[in-house]
């Protein structure tokens, strides 16, 4: 962290106009790692062969090596300041950009990580702005690698990919937020928050509301849409070694009227389970999560509205552990989603016409030089089941999305990825 009194009040005065300002810090994070993604496709069982072009292969490898910003922790810049009210009352706000270290192709033209201003006192906090969602903070405080890099949570992965196929599948980006941060999932803009305070005995939790900001008319039918809305909380319980925490986010990412007077709503309900244990240094870690996307529409028919509902369920875990070894500390995740869909009658139940699922191992070293600059080493592999019933998502690769892609088109089908990092981090 990086604190300098004369600069805090020089700053605060150029950019509000007063001088009030009690503290003013500059933070950030550069990390970057030479990354390889390497994916493989096949042809699956129950697909013609006869369809592969004469002498083709049965199936196809890609690979990819890159130099990666933010495999072990997000590359980023941030500004942030508190002022003292009085009574135990404070307004404070948080600035902070993303900021890719390999290229500099993004900087400090946006606050896309996280915008906010609050108000905080002996009642918690109420927080306005763009912020994190209480589901992404389970899928990442509850995994050993932070869900990010190729270790990162699968579960996240899944939830990331679901949220910009949601979102493309249904109009524009939600709230701007695609591809960087998908919003309902990583962060959502137009956010109200409130926090617990601090001292309920190891209690605390959020509640978070995001307006969707659409416009209401008259000559609209169903106006306004809800598409962009989000509404969640979460709960938790740390004491001593112990930490648990539950969530529960509805994201809205369709409502609209189409032609015929049909009326169709798309919404992504997550919930999850999440909790880690200090058993003496090693510390372990575990996730449960469910998440439905259901899509609804309901048309007239003799007069009368007949609905019609498709559901994708997915459901995961993840069991993990942290190992300290002297300066270092070794890492391990296992984590696992399962994919069904239940659009009946078109797929027989309990078939794997309407099943997918995706498993992931990483293992992982990092190694502090000092209490700001740590260097890591990650390998992970994930093994992919019948895919193609849902390659935009279980389809996820190790690396991040445009990254060691799979070969799905045609006959082909995601079956196997394998990816690296070895970086160096430094936090100022």
């Amino acid at each position: 962290m990086f604190r300098h009194p004369t600069l805090a009040l020089g700053l605060a005065a150029t950019a509000c106009g007063a001088a009030a300002q009690s503290s003013l810090t500059v933070f950030g994070i550069v990390d970057a790692a030479v990354s390889h993604y390497s994916t493989r496709s096949v042809v699956p069982d129950g697909r013609p062969s006869f369809l592969l072009p004469p002498g083709s292969r049965s199936s196809l490898r890609s690979s990819q090596t890159v130099l990666s910003s933010g495999s072990s922790l997000p590359s980023r810049i941030g500004f942030r300041g508190t002022e003292d009210l009085g009574g135990g009352l404070a307004a404070s706000f948080w600035l902070e950009s993303p900021l890719a270290n390999d290229n500099g192709a993004v900087g400090l033209g946006t606050f896309a990580r996280r915008s906010t201003v609050s108000l905080s006192g002996g009642f918690g906090e109420i927080r306005l702005g763009r912020d994190y969602t209480p589901t992404f903070w389970n899928d990442t405080l509850f995994d050993p690698f932070s869900n990010i890099g190729v270790g990162g949570n699968l579960i996240g992965s899944v939830n990331t990919r679901l949220a910009v196929a949601t979102a493309r599948a249904t109009g524009d980006p939600l709230n701007g937020g695609l591809p960087g941060g998908p919003d309902n999932y990583v962060r959502t803009a137009n956010a109200i928050g409130y926090f617990l305070p601090a001292g309920l005995n190891g209690l605390y939790g959020q509640v978070q509301y995001a307006l969707h900001e659409n416009v209401k008319r008259d000559e609209e039918v169903g106006s306004p849409s809800r598409r962009g809305a989000e509404a969640g909380l979460r709960l938790g319980y740390a004491a001593g070694a112990l930490d648990v925490a539950g969530t529960f986010v509805q994201s809205t990412v369709g409502d609209a009227w189409l032609p015929g007077g049909v009326h169709g709503t798309r919404k992504v309900r997550s919930a999850s389970l999440g909790a880690s244990y200090d058993v003496g240094g090693a510390k372990l870690f575990g996730e449960v999560s469910r998440v439905a996307d259901e899509a609804r529409s309901a048309f007239a028919a003799n007069g009368f509205q007949v609905p019609t509902s498709i559901t994708g369920i997915y459901q995961g875990a993840l069991l993990g552990i942290t190992v300290p070894l002297g300066a270092g500390q070794i890492r391990a995740a296992y984590s696992r989603v399962k994919f069904e869909n239940d659009a009946r009658p078109f797929v027989p139940v309990g078939t794997a016409a309407g099943e997918a699922s995706a498993a992931k191992l990483a293992l992982g070293y990092s190694h502090s030089l000092s209490r700001r600059t740590t260097l890591y080493a990650t390998v992970a592999r994930i093994r992919i089941r019948e895919g193609q019933n849902n390659p935009a998502v279980m389809g996820a690769g190790v690396g991040p999305a445009g990254t060691g892609t799979f070969a799905t088109s045609g006959v082909f089908s995601p079956r196997s990825a394998i990816g690296y990092d070895f970086g160096v981090r430094h936090v100022f």
